[in-house]
């Protein structure tokens, strides 16, 4: 399944915030800050990708279960909500 750009492009712009924050915590690392700073800026990054990775996920799931006229039914909709629980 193809993902479409246009859908993807805040979960590029969320990916390259975390990569910058990603950063930051390597910076806090190499000067010996504070490990409550560290630990605390990597969670930040975790949340991050785990929320881009649900995006990517929902946008896939969305395009498997879309029915013929564009819309999701009821049903569709349990059944992605079960799939996200399933993933946390």
């Amino acid at each position: 399944m193809q993902l479409d750009p246009d859908e993807m492009t805040p979960v590029i712009n969320r990916i390259k915030r975390a990569q910058g924050q990603l950063a930051g915590v390597l910076r806090l690392l190499e000067e010996g800050r504070d490990c409550e700073d560290v630990v605390t800026q990597l969670a930040a990054v975790s949340k991050a990708l785990d929320r881009a990775g649900f995006a990517i996920v929902a946008s896939g799931l969305q395009q498997c279960l879309v029915a013929g006229d564009g819309e999701v039914d009821s049903l569709d909709v349990k059944k992605m909500e079960k799939l996200f629980l399933s993933l946390a």
